[in-house]
């Protein structure tokens, strides 16, 4: 999730599947959402000092783990879904918390912060108000928060191929203020539950995610509310250029 940056020095990443190859095969094809591919020095920084398992390499734990990074740095990063490798575009779905499944367009359209945390809870409860927030401050929201970075990890495989079914946790230092709230310096956690359909190729046709938003944002609330004039230049590092969809001009 957050601590990515995205810079031009050349991508080399051991957790995320293709980051490289697609840096230096296909430099100039592939549409990157600002302009190359990130760099996630920093939260794997937090991931291996943080991790709870060290799964073997070529284990059926690392493959699955490295698969699911690499998702998630292509919906965050990429532009078109002609681009990403880990999934079969015409027939993936994701559905969290037993919502609606979305297709790979309408997911890459809203943006992954905005699908996984859209609740049906009336909106003055709501802790992330979705229908207001764009793919871009969504994600500015949460890089302020997690300045080094959200780390990811598997924790245990359940079944494996063709349906994949997992236990995950999600960590990260609250270190920068979110929507107003000053931080703690604390570590946020929590776990989840992810059933994955996926094909001979380990690209995911299908995706359910379970988990409780409250373990999140209990964490992130937590923090005292601060004045308007200490959170005024929130995200003002985020000014970069998006590289859209050649083939998408809407």
């Amino acid at each position: 999730m957050a601590g990515e940056k995205e810079t031009t020095k050349v991508a080399i990443d051991k957790y995320r599947r293709f980051l490289h190859e697609d840096h230096v095969a296909a430099a100039g094809t592939i549409g990157w959402r600002h302009g190359s591919p990130p760099i996630y020095d920093s939260v794997n920084n937090v991931f291996e000092q943080g991790r709870t398992k060290v799964w073997p390499e070529g284990s059926l734990e690392e493959t699955i783990q490295n698969s699911i990074k690499t998702f998630e740095m292509e919906l965050k990063y990429k532009t078109c879904i002609k681009d990403f490798r880990t999934i079969n575009p015409e027939k993936f779905k994701l559905f969290v918390n037993g919502r609606e499944g979305l297709s790979a367009e309408e997911t890459l359209k809203v943006g992954g912060y905005n699908v996984v945390l859209k609740s049906s809870m009336p909106n003055e409860f709501k802790y992330h108000k979705e229908d207001q927030e764009t793919f871009e401050s969504s994600h500015t929201a949460f890089r302020s928060a997690f300045p080094r970075g959200f780390a990811w990890e598997l924790i245990k495989v359940y079944t494996g191929p063709p349906v994949v079914t997992y236990k995950f946790r999600h960590w990260g230092f609250f270190e920068g203020p979110f929507k107003g709230h000053a931080p703690t310096a604390e570590m946020i956690q929590f776990y989840g539950i992810g059933i994955m359909k996926v094909d001979k190729s380990l690209r995911v046709e299908e995706l359910e995610l379970y988990y409780d938003p409250a373990e999140l944002f209990g964490g992130l609330l937590k923090g005292p509310k601060i004045s308007e004039s200490n959170i005024e230049h929130q995200g003002q590092d985020d000014n970069t250029t998006t590289q859209h969809c050649p083939y998408n001009h809407n």
